[in-house]
């Protein structure tokens, strides 16, 4: 019985917490929308980097998409790829023969220069890029026309509140999920939607700032990325897009997060490469943002919620608060998933939220059970954020 109480006093704390936590993220998300600035006429030349591993359905449409840019500027898309026989190749070709009007080159990187494939790739493209501003997404990212004219505008905002006289070093995306099918790719786009970008909204209004990047976008000037050591410093971390933001804004520069969203392509995952992702995922975050890692305890509403309907056997106020939880929750989704990223699948996956949110909620707590990650097939130890191989 005191076992009982006792949990039934710890889930309605967290459930509580859970609401509040909601609360503050749809705050976020009304602050961000205020935030809002008209972009500047503001389009120096661009290096679009894209490191490239193989090659997937749709992956040819994302590559497109970049070359139908209504971009002021001159700009150039460097394809970063190990070999000349990756698959992605093939199509490089024929984006370049359907789009003869756009810089468009292939860079082999056949040097391995860190455990962090991708970072490997970006810096041998970069020693190639011949412009001052560089942009840097992955090779599944789809953009609209305005894409490149909205980010590069960033950099024409001046700090405002106690970046007040900084200057933008680095500009970085929204982003939402295209899933694939498979309940895998469901829960991880609804988890992007609906979980993902609510916290960082959330670390935008209390921080009144962002020190980190998205890796949908990672747009950066070459003095902002000078001053914090360039690429090499990442060869090794797995959260790269986490430290690259984070060095940025050390070095006294600031980190914009703009109001464009772009859309990624989430894998048709089975449940092994679903778990692995999602384990990465998490044990990246955990060893970049330690504190508020564990501060994600606060964050898991409704299933605090359902557990409390558990430990109270389903009493009248237990069920009250779960359906005050499942209200503010889907608020939360809709206002944010829907609203701000435009992501209409939250729609119709709206229902597998409870499945997704306990998901969510033993992931975190699996997270701290082991520091080994799985990516491309290998295994990898992770220590205070940089890989090791096993």
């Amino acid at each position: 019985m005191l076992l009982a109480a006792i949990l039934a006093s710890l889930t309605t704390i967290l459930t509580f917490a859970g609401l509040f936590y909601s609360i503050v993220a749809l705050w976020g998300a009304r602050n961000f929308m205020r935030r809002w600035r008209k972009p500047e006429s503001f389009a120096p030349p661009v290096s679009i980097l894209k490191p490239v591993k193989g090659f997937d359905p749709g992956m040819y449409e994302a590559f497109a998409s970049h070359c139908r840019q209504q971009y002021a500027g001159d700009y150039e898309i460097l394809f970063g790829a190990a070999s000349i026989d990756d698959p992605a190749v093939a199509a490089i070709e024929r984006l370049k023969a359907e789009f003869p009007e756009r810089e468009i080159r292939l860079v082999l990187c056949p040097e391995v220069l860190g455990l962090n494939g991708k970072i490997s790739n970006v810096m041998q493209i970069a020693a190639q890029a011949r412009y001052d501003y560089l942009l840097v997404n992955d090779s599944d990212i789809h953009v609209s026309p305005r894409y490149l004219e909205r980010i590069v505008s960033g950099f024409a905002h001046a700090g405002t509140g106690k970046n007040k006289g900084k200057t933008v070093g680095m500009v970085t995306a929204p982003y939402r999920g295209r899933s694939h099918g498979t309940l895998g790719s469901k829960l991880e786009s609804l988890g992007i939607s609906t979980d993902f970008f609510p916290g960082v909204l959330t670390a935008l209004l209390l921080d009144g700032e962002i020190r980190f990047g998205l890796g949908s976008t990672l747009a950066v000037s070459r003095e902002a990325l000078d001053a914090m050591g360039g690429f090499a410093p990442l060869v090794d971390c797995l959260a790269d897009d986490y430290e690259l933001g984070f060095r940025i804004a050390q070095a006294g520069y600031v980190v914009e997060l703009s109001h464009e969203v772009v859309e990624t392509s989430v894998p048709a995952y089975h449940l092994r490469g679903f778990m692995d992702h999602q384990l990465r995922w998490a044990r990246g975050i955990r060893d970049s943002r330690k504190a508020g890692y564990i501060g994600l305890l606060f964050t898991f509403v409704l299933p605090w919620a359902l557990l409390n309907v558990v430990a109270q056997g389903m009493s009248l106020p237990s069920l009250a608060l779960l359906s005050l939880s499942l209200l503010v929750r889907v608020t939360v989704a809709l206002a944010i998933g829907v609203g701000i990223l435009g992501d209409r699948q939250v729609l119709r996956d709206l229902w597998l939220l409870p499945l997704r949110d306990l998901t969510a909620l033993w992931i975190w707590a699996w997270s701290f059970a082991s520091n080994t990650v799985t990516w491309r097939g290998y295994q990898f130890t992770l220590r205070d954020g940089k890989l090791e191989r096993q």
